[in-house]
């Protein structure tokens, strides 16, 4: 049998709209826009399954709940997609490329904004875990059948412990309710990305206000200590 971890305490931690089952399992299942039989799909065998609609909040629920038990080494990714969120395509992209300033690289969605998750996060979301695609399916003899698949190659636990990360519900963009995503227009999205992408430039622009602003002080501090040294050493001169 594949050696195991304990997860961390209190596992799953971060609440969602879905169930968990065996902590021991290898493979958790997103169901994105879907809603299947998730508690059957945990009697079946995995670690957790649930829906995941959006692609900022959502998502990132999803991530702190699997690397905060080590033993789940697959993310099985089925159903459909939510439209103008793309929350599954993110996901994707997001264990592919990872993050730059704050947006996921390759993400298609709307707001497709990472706050809670840090860089060794991600990176152990995507050490940990390896992606399985099926999207769009709603089989579920054809997820069971690859649940079977990935826990006859269940490579153990993650050598590394758990990672706690906290997600704050009042992180941007839609998020969920109850399994409800929050209605948002294709306009307010692209506005509300837009926004997202003018904040971060501000924010650069202070600091780069800060940094030359430290500079030029520091010239004008360097030229004050010049003509007070020359002065005193011209006083010297003159004394002598």
């Amino acid at each position: 049998m594949a050696d195991k971890k304990s997860p961390a305490s209190g596992w799953p931690l971060v609440k969602g709209d879905f169930h968990s089952g065996d902590a021991n399992s290898c493979v958790a299942v997103v169901t994105f826009g879907s809603h299947l039989d998730e508690e059957g799909i945990c009697a079946a065998g995995a670690a957790m399954c649930g829906s995941c609609k959006t692609e900022n909040l959502g998502l990132e629920k999803v991530i702190a709940n699997y690397i905060a038990n080590p033993n789940i080494r697959f993310m099985l990714c089925c159903g459909t997609e939510v439209k103008g969120h793309l929350a599954g395509q993110t996901m994707i992209a997001l264990h592919k490329g990872g993050v730059k300033d704050g947006r996921v690289v390759g993400a298609e969605g709307a707001i497709p904004f990472i706050e809670n998750l840090n860089d060794a996060a991600i990176k152990r979301f995507q050490e940990q875990i390896e992606v399985v695609n099926i999207m769009e399916s709603e089989d579920l003899a054809a997820i069971k059948a690859k649940m079977n698949e990935l826990k006859a190659r269940d490579p153990g636990a993650f050598a590394a412990d758990a990672i706690v990360v906290e997600v704050k519900e009042a992180a941007g963009g839609a998020e969920e309710a109850g399994g409800v995503v929050a209605p948002i227009s294709g306009e307010i999205a692209i506005i509300t990305a837009r926004m997202k992408v003018i904040e971060k430039m501000v924010t650069d622009i202070g600091y780069r206000d800060k940094f030359a602003s430290g500079v030029y002080a520091g010239k004008i501090e360097g030229l004050m200590i010049g003509l007070i040294v020359s002065f005193a050493l011209l006083g010297f001169m003159w004394m002598g």
